[in-house]
Protein backbone atom coordinates (compact mmCIF):
# COMPACT_ATOMS: atom_id res chain seq x y z
CA UNK A 1 0.00 0.00 0.00
CA UNK A 2 0.93 3.36 -0.97
CA UNK A 3 2.63 5.78 1.94
CA UNK A 4 0.77 8.84 0.59
CA UNK A 5 -2.39 9.07 2.80
CA UNK A 6 -3.79 10.93 0.62
CA UNK A 7 -4.59 8.19 -2.78
CA UNK A 8 -7.58 7.07 -1.49
CA UNK A 9 -9.45 4.07 -1.65
CA UNK A 10 -12.28 3.71 -4.24
CA UNK A 11 -15.45 2.34 -3.79
CA UNK A 12 -18.41 1.73 -6.06
CA UNK A 13 -21.27 1.29 -4.16
CA UNK A 14 -24.11 -0.54 -6.22
CA UNK A 15 -27.78 0.84 -5.86
CA UNK A 16 -29.15 -2.46 -5.98
CA UNK A 17 -27.33 -3.24 -3.26
CA UNK A 18 -27.33 -0.66 -0.52
CA UNK A 19 -30.34 -1.83 1.74
CA UNK A 20 -28.66 -5.09 2.08
CA UNK A 21 -25.24 -3.58 3.47
CA UNK A 22 -26.04 -3.86 7.45
CA UNK A 23 -24.44 -2.26 10.18
CA UNK A 24 -21.31 -4.36 10.23
CA UNK A 25 -20.25 -3.75 7.09
CA UNK A 26 -19.83 0.80 7.57
CA UNK A 27 -18.38 -0.24 10.69
CA UNK A 28 -15.91 -2.44 8.35
CA UNK A 29 -15.93 0.81 5.63
CA UNK A 30 -15.06 3.42 8.75
CA UNK A 31 -12.32 1.56 10.35
CA UNK A 32 -10.73 1.16 6.80
CA UNK A 33 -11.65 4.92 6.53
CA UNK A 34 -9.33 6.07 9.41
CA UNK A 35 -6.21 5.06 7.54
CA UNK A 36 -7.00 5.64 4.00
CA UNK A 37 -9.32 8.49 2.41
CA UNK A 38 -12.45 7.06 0.50
CA UNK A 39 -14.52 8.06 -2.30
CA UNK A 40 -17.84 6.33 -2.68
CA UNK A 41 -19.66 6.08 -5.85
CA UNK A 42 -23.21 5.14 -5.79
CA UNK A 43 -25.31 3.87 -8.25
CA UNK A 44 -29.56 4.50 -8.20
CA UNK A 45 -31.20 1.90 -9.78
CA UNK A 46 -33.35 0.43 -7.00
CA UNK A 47 -34.11 3.90 -5.51
CA UNK A 48 -34.97 4.98 -9.39
CA UNK A 49 -37.32 2.13 -9.92
CA UNK A 50 -39.17 2.82 -6.10
CA UNK A 51 -39.69 6.41 -6.93
CA UNK A 52 -41.81 5.31 -10.14
CA UNK A 53 -42.89 2.24 -11.53
CA UNK A 54 -41.91 3.99 -15.30
CA UNK A 55 -38.29 3.15 -14.52
CA UNK A 56 -38.75 -0.91 -14.35
CA UNK A 57 -40.76 -0.95 -17.46
CA UNK A 58 -38.85 -1.78 -20.68
CA UNK A 59 -39.48 1.14 -22.44
CA UNK A 60 -37.01 2.86 -20.12
CA UNK A 61 -33.95 0.88 -21.30
CA UNK A 62 -32.51 1.98 -24.65
CA UNK A 63 -30.32 -0.15 -26.84
CA UNK A 64 -28.36 1.53 -29.86
CA UNK A 65 -26.96 0.62 -32.75
CA UNK A 66 -24.21 -1.46 -31.82
CA UNK A 67 -26.16 -3.03 -28.96
CA UNK A 68 -25.44 -0.94 -25.55
CA UNK A 69 -27.72 -0.39 -23.39
CA UNK A 70 -28.65 3.06 -21.30
CA UNK A 71 -31.41 4.09 -19.78
CA UNK A 72 -33.60 6.89 -21.58
CA UNK A 73 -32.31 10.22 -19.79
CA UNK A 74 -34.65 13.29 -19.95
CA UNK A 75 -34.03 16.57 -18.07
CA UNK A 76 -36.86 15.05 -16.39
CA UNK A 77 -34.85 12.17 -15.56
CA UNK A 78 -31.81 13.75 -14.46
CA UNK A 79 -33.98 15.01 -11.70
CA UNK A 80 -35.20 12.14 -10.31
CA UNK A 81 -32.09 10.87 -9.96
CA UNK A 82 -30.74 13.73 -7.97
CA UNK A 83 -33.79 13.49 -6.35
CA UNK A 84 -33.86 9.85 -4.95
CA UNK A 85 -29.56 10.38 -4.86
CA UNK A 86 -30.34 13.31 -2.20
CA UNK A 87 -32.32 10.94 -0.14
CA UNK A 88 -29.73 8.17 -0.49
CA UNK A 89 -26.82 10.85 0.04
CA UNK A 90 -28.33 11.70 3.23
CA UNK A 91 -28.67 8.35 4.42
CA UNK A 92 -24.59 7.61 3.46
CA UNK A 93 -23.28 10.55 5.22
CA UNK A 94 -25.27 9.79 8.07
CA UNK A 95 -23.81 6.24 8.79
CA UNK A 96 -20.49 7.46 8.03
CA UNK A 97 -20.44 10.36 10.95
CA UNK A 98 -22.18 8.32 13.10
CA UNK A 99 -18.75 6.27 13.07
CA UNK A 100 -16.39 9.14 13.35
CA UNK A 101 -15.94 9.61 9.48
CA UNK A 102 -16.67 13.14 7.81
CA UNK A 103 -18.08 13.39 4.40
CA UNK A 104 -19.61 14.96 1.90
CA UNK A 105 -21.37 14.67 -1.30
CA UNK A 106 -20.33 15.48 -4.69
CA UNK A 107 -22.40 15.64 -7.79
CA UNK A 108 -19.71 14.33 -10.64
CA UNK A 109 -21.21 17.35 -12.71
CA UNK A 110 -19.87 20.02 -10.62
CA UNK A 111 -16.86 20.09 -12.51
CA UNK A 112 -15.47 16.21 -11.79
CA UNK A 113 -16.67 14.50 -14.63
CA UNK A 114 -16.11 15.44 -18.05
CA UNK A 115 -18.48 13.68 -20.62
CA UNK A 116 -18.27 12.95 -24.91
CA UNK A 117 -21.15 13.24 -26.98
CA UNK A 118 -23.32 10.35 -26.58
CA UNK A 119 -25.16 7.77 -29.20
CA UNK A 120 -28.48 9.68 -30.65
CA UNK A 121 -30.10 6.45 -32.50
CA UNK A 122 -31.37 3.92 -30.95
CA UNK A 123 -33.68 1.29 -31.35
CA UNK A 124 -37.37 1.66 -30.66
CA UNK A 125 -39.88 -0.80 -31.32
CA UNK A 126 -37.42 -2.24 -34.02
CA UNK A 127 -36.43 0.87 -35.37
CA UNK A 128 -33.29 2.81 -35.10
CA UNK A 129 -34.50 6.15 -34.50
CA UNK A 130 -32.63 9.62 -33.78
CA UNK A 131 -33.74 10.62 -29.93
CA UNK A 132 -31.97 13.17 -27.58
CA UNK A 133 -30.66 10.93 -24.33
CA UNK A 134 -28.84 12.92 -21.82
CA UNK A 135 -25.89 9.94 -21.51
CA UNK A 136 -22.52 10.43 -22.32
CA UNK A 137 -19.36 8.41 -22.29
CA UNK A 138 -16.91 9.32 -20.05
CA UNK A 139 -14.08 11.46 -21.40
CA UNK A 140 -12.06 13.05 -18.20
CA UNK A 141 -11.55 13.36 -14.59
CA UNK A 142 -10.63 16.36 -12.76
CA UNK A 143 -9.65 15.58 -9.26
CA UNK A 144 -9.50 19.35 -8.28
CA UNK A 145 -12.99 19.39 -6.36
CA UNK A 146 -11.97 16.70 -3.54
CA UNK A 147 -10.30 19.06 -1.82
CA UNK A 148 -9.64 17.01 1.31
CA UNK A 149 -8.30 13.78 0.18
CA UNK A 150 -7.42 12.16 3.97
CA UNK A 151 -7.69 10.09 6.61
CA UNK A 152 -11.14 10.23 8.65
CA UNK A 153 -12.43 11.94 5.43
CA UNK A 154 -15.12 10.39 2.67
CA UNK A 155 -16.80 11.97 -0.36
CA UNK A 156 -19.77 10.74 -1.77
CA UNK A 157 -19.93 11.38 -5.56
CA UNK A 158 -23.11 10.73 -7.37
CA UNK A 159 -21.89 10.15 -11.60
CA UNK A 160 -23.71 12.56 -12.89
CA UNK A 161 -21.11 14.50 -15.65
CA UNK A 162 -20.67 17.65 -17.89
CA UNK A 163 -20.74 17.26 -21.75
CA UNK A 164 -18.83 20.32 -24.12
CA UNK A 165 -22.10 21.75 -24.22
CA UNK A 166 -22.65 22.55 -20.46
CA UNK A 167 -25.40 19.81 -20.52
CA UNK A 168 -25.84 17.42 -17.61
CA UNK A 169 -26.06 13.69 -18.59
CA UNK A 170 -26.36 10.72 -17.18
CA UNK A 171 -23.02 8.28 -17.60
CA UNK A 172 -22.19 4.38 -15.75
CA UNK A 173 -21.00 4.92 -12.55
CA UNK A 174 -18.81 1.08 -12.07
CA UNK A 175 -16.92 3.27 -15.46
CA UNK A 176 -16.92 6.73 -13.83
CA UNK A 177 -15.87 5.01 -9.96
CA UNK A 178 -13.14 3.48 -12.36
CA UNK A 179 -12.31 6.97 -14.08
CA UNK A 180 -12.00 8.54 -10.82
CA UNK A 181 -9.58 5.61 -9.18
CA UNK A 182 -7.08 6.24 -12.17
CA UNK A 183 -7.06 10.60 -11.68
CA UNK A 184 -6.70 10.02 -8.04
CA UNK A 185 -3.86 7.85 -8.22
CA UNK A 186 -5.56 5.01 -6.18
CA UNK A 187 -4.27 1.21 -6.05
CA UNK A 188 -8.09 -0.26 -5.61
CA UNK A 189 -10.91 0.21 -6.79
CA UNK A 190 -13.72 -1.80 -5.30
CA UNK A 191 -17.14 -2.89 -6.85
CA UNK A 192 -19.44 -3.61 -4.47
CA UNK A 193 -22.38 -5.49 -5.42
CA UNK A 194 -24.95 -8.11 -5.30
CA UNK A 195 -23.16 -10.96 -6.28
CA UNK A 196 -20.07 -12.85 -4.09
CA UNK A 197 -17.90 -13.53 -7.23
CA UNK A 198 -17.31 -13.06 -10.83
CA UNK A 199 -19.12 -17.02 -12.24
CA UNK A 200 -17.45 -18.38 -15.06
CA UNK A 201 -19.21 -21.68 -16.61
CA UNK A 202 -21.27 -21.16 -12.63
CA UNK A 203 -17.91 -21.45 -10.87
CA UNK A 204 -16.75 -18.90 -8.52
CA UNK A 205 -13.33 -16.58 -10.24
CA UNK A 206 -11.40 -15.74 -7.31
CA UNK A 207 -8.63 -13.98 -9.22
CA UNK A 208 -8.27 -13.01 -12.89
CA UNK A 209 -6.00 -11.52 -15.33
CA UNK A 210 -7.12 -8.37 -16.99
CA UNK A 211 -6.82 -9.82 -20.01
CA UNK A 212 -9.01 -13.45 -19.40
CA UNK A 213 -11.39 -10.95 -17.93
CA UNK A 214 -11.90 -8.54 -20.96
CA UNK A 215 -11.70 -11.88 -23.10
CA UNK A 216 -14.82 -12.88 -20.66
CA UNK A 217 -16.74 -9.54 -20.76
CA UNK A 218 -16.71 -10.17 -25.11
CA UNK A 219 -17.63 -13.49 -24.91
CA UNK A 220 -19.87 -14.47 -22.01
CA UNK A 221 -20.80 -11.97 -19.28
CA UNK A 222 -23.94 -10.50 -19.55
CA UNK A 223 -26.12 -7.26 -17.86
CA UNK A 224 -24.28 -5.41 -15.12
CA UNK A 225 -21.50 -7.93 -14.77
CA UNK A 226 -20.25 -6.31 -18.51
CA UNK A 227 -19.76 -3.19 -17.49
CA UNK A 228 -18.29 -3.90 -14.16
CA UNK A 229 -15.36 -6.10 -15.98
CA UNK A 230 -15.14 -3.19 -18.73
CA UNK A 231 -14.83 -0.52 -16.00
CA UNK A 232 -12.46 -2.85 -14.14
CA UNK A 233 -10.16 -2.73 -17.56
CA UNK A 234 -10.11 0.45 -17.99
CA UNK A 235 -9.32 1.43 -14.13
CA UNK A 236 -6.10 -1.23 -14.58
CA UNK A 237 -5.31 0.63 -17.95
CA UNK A 238 -4.94 4.23 -16.17
CA UNK A 239 -2.55 2.64 -13.20
CA UNK A 240 -5.00 1.36 -11.03
CA UNK A 241 -3.42 -1.53 -9.38
CA UNK A 242 -6.35 -4.13 -8.66
CA UNK A 243 -9.81 -4.23 -8.88
CA UNK A 244 -12.18 -6.37 -6.49
CA UNK A 245 -15.86 -7.40 -7.27
CA UNK A 246 -18.34 -9.04 -4.59
CA UNK A 247 -20.40 -8.73 -1.66
CA UNK A 248 -18.72 -8.45 1.42
CA UNK A 249 -16.90 -6.07 4.07
CA UNK A 250 -14.19 -3.88 2.05
CA UNK A 251 -11.49 -5.06 3.77
CA UNK A 252 -12.51 -8.70 3.41
CA UNK A 253 -12.90 -7.78 0.10
CA UNK A 254 -9.46 -6.01 -0.36
CA UNK A 255 -7.61 -8.82 1.38
CA UNK A 256 -8.53 -11.24 -0.95
CA UNK A 257 -10.43 -13.50 1.02
CA UNK A 258 -13.68 -13.18 -0.78
CA UNK A 259 -14.57 -11.53 -3.90
CA UNK A 260 -13.22 -11.47 -7.71
CA UNK A 261 -9.82 -10.11 -8.00
CA UNK A 262 -8.63 -9.18 -11.40
CA UNK A 263 -4.86 -7.46 -11.76
CA UNK A 264 -3.26 -6.61 -15.17
CA UNK A 265 -0.66 -9.82 -14.34
CA UNK A 266 -2.16 -13.76 -15.58
CA UNK A 267 -3.55 -15.49 -12.82
CA UNK A 268 -5.59 -18.38 -12.48
CA UNK A 269 -9.02 -17.82 -13.13
CA UNK A 270 -11.57 -20.25 -11.57
CA UNK A 271 -12.04 -22.32 -8.10
CA UNK A 272 -13.38 -20.92 -4.89
CA UNK A 273 -10.17 -22.19 -3.13
CA UNK A 274 -7.75 -21.23 -5.66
Amino acid sequence: MSADRTVPTVVKLGGSCLDDLDGTWWDDLARHGRDRPLVLVHGWSKPLRKLDARYSEPSAILRDRYGNQSRWTTPEVIEDIKTVSAVLAEDVLTRLESRGITAERLLGSDGLVSAGEGERWWWREKQLVELENLVGPITGVDPAPLKNLQPGHAYLVTPLARNAAGQEVNTDADRAAAAIAGATGAQDLVLVTDVGHLLIDGEPVRRISARDAAAFRDKGAKGGMRKKLRAAGEALEQGVERVVIGSAAVTELLAGSTGTVITRAATPTTGASA
